[in-house]
């Protein structure tokens, strides 16, 4: 029986700023979205919740930031804190991801562009191609 179609929004969380992508289980191909470019979190939250009216995700995917050795840090704390944010504002199941080395991709593919919302889009990139064929 084939995998119900589902769609996805990723975050790549940021103090200043959070990238956002988005994709679907039937291509299971990210694409970046946008950049929240704000440390106001009541401006961060109303984009957020806006963003989740218009594509009305499934699920939603947060990148984890762990040391090199895959241990935890302040960054890790706080994406967990927005993850539990999530899932409490929109009801939507939320999965974490490893995000090590998904910056100095997003580096090396934009050059000196914003990369966040191209890191979110790798994040995601990630979780799709850990599922199941």
């Amino acid at each position: 029986m084939p995998e119900q179609l589902q769609t996805l929004l990723a975050f790549d969380y940021g103090v200043k700023k959070i990238g956002v992508a988005m994709g679907n289980t039937l291509l299971r191909q990210a694409s970046p979205l946008e950049i929240i470019d704000t440390d106001v979190k009541v401006r961060r939250f109303e984009r957020i919740d806006a963003l989740v009216r218009t594509w009305q995700p499934d699920r939603l995917v947060v990148g984890l930031p762990l040391t090199p050795d895959g241990g935890e840090q302040l960054a890790t704390r706080q994406a967990r804190r927005f993850a539990n944010q999530l899932r409490e504002r929109t009801g939507r199941p939320v999965e974490l991801v490893d995000e090590r080395g998904s910056s100095i991709q997003a580096q090396q593919w934009t050059g000196n562009a914003p990369d966040d919302a191209v890191a979110a889009a790798i994040i995601l990139q990630r979780y799709f191609d850990s599922l199941p064929p």
